[in-house]
């Protein structure tokens, strides 16, 4: 079974710019958008991908440990401070 491909579309920096908001909405619903200078290819408008699941603050209390001299300058770095 084929699988198929979503459509893609070209447009020059130029017209790019003056649709800009409307490629956005294009690259959201899923369409492949590229932006050309001089009929070469050089960017795809894609959205960002979305985090796997949301940010929990404080998650990580308890898992992180910073060393007592963690502040201390290194014996043989004095001479620079």
């Amino acid at each position: 079974m084929a699988t198929s491909k979503p459509a893609t579309s070209r447009f020059n920096i130029a017209e790019a710019k003056a649709r800009f908001s409307e490629l956005v909405q294009k690259a959201l619903l899923g369409e492949e958008v590229i932006i050309a200078k001089g009929h070469k290819p050089l960017l795809k408008l894609v959205p960002l991908e979305q985090p796997k699941r949301p940010r929990t603050p404080g998650s990580a209390r308890g898992r992180i440990w910073i060393a007592p001299d963690f502040d201390e300058t290194p014996e043989d770095f004095k001479e620079y401070v």
